[in-house]
């Protein structure tokens, strides 16, 4: 469906070519365009509603993001999951993530607004909404940085995470039921209104590490979505979408 106009969460303010770029970027790491899946310029563009400038050009960055891998003479592919990035963003996300949990000031007023996350997660495992599931996710970790007073890093986490998300959300598709993550989530919030911050640090560690045994699963049951380390052209294959 052609728009030519930002989608939901974008700003107005955006060029049509980082429009176009953000676009692109929300739709592999929620893998509505997943691991393999070609890329035809020429489609894209008409189903956004721009040229094939903005397009070629957003290509070109998420293929220098590893998202996008170009065959000469063959064509553009979204990227299969390179373990190597997805090892990488999990260890700058836990580093940063469990070195500003010591530094949260968790008062009456900051568990309530956790709490609030947690009950809206469960909320959306009701309604069988992964796709809130995950937004919500992303509100608990980052909340979790407000309280620190480390908000600001979680540009740097997000900006690195592009790879792991992707492995996230695979997981949630194939292997860890929602409810895991909530109770992880729970323990974590219940160590830190018991002013326990080690073992706040423990099931926050326990639950960001969840993610590599996920990825061995699906690697085990599905390799031809994940890279090996050679540039060989990706087999397309169907896997269920987020929605």
């Amino acid at each position: 469906m052609a728009t030519g106009k930002p989608e939901k969460g974008q700003s107005p303010r955006l060029s049509v070519r980082d429009q176009t770029l953000d676009t692109l970027r929300r739709r592999i790491i929620s893998l509505q365009l997943p691991p393999g899946e070609p890329l035809s310029e020429n489609e894209l563009a008409q189903e956004l509603g721009v040229s094939r400038t903005p397009v070629r050009e957003s290509l070109i960055l998420l293929r220098e993001e590893g998202l996008v891998q170009v065959f000469p003479q063959i064509g553009s592919f979204v990227s299969l999951v390179d373990l190597g990035r997805v090892a990488e963003a999990q260890f700058v996300r836990e580093a940063i993530e469990c070195a500003s949990l010591k530094d949260a000031v968790v008062d009456a007023a900051g568990l309530a607004g956790l709490r609030e996350i947690l009950a809206a997660q469960r909320d959306a495992e009701s309604a069988g909404d992964v796709e809130e599931f995950f937004r919500l996710d992303e509100d608990f970790h980052r909340e979790l940085l407000r309280l620190a007073g480390h908000e600001s890093a979680w540009t740097a986490v997000n900006s690195a995470k592009a790879h792991l998300d992707r492995a996230r959300r695979l997981s949630l598709i194939d292997t860890r039921p929602v409810s895991t993550l909530i109770e992880q989530h729970t323990a974590v919030v219940d160590a830190l209104e018991a002013n326990n911050r080690p073992e706040a640090d423990s099931s926050l560690r326990v639950h960001l590490r969840g993610v590599f045994e996920d990825v061995k699963r699906i690697q085990a049951s599905s390799p031809e979505l994940f890279s090996d380390g050679t540039a060989s052209r990706p087999v397309r294959r169907s896997i269920a979408r987020l929605s």
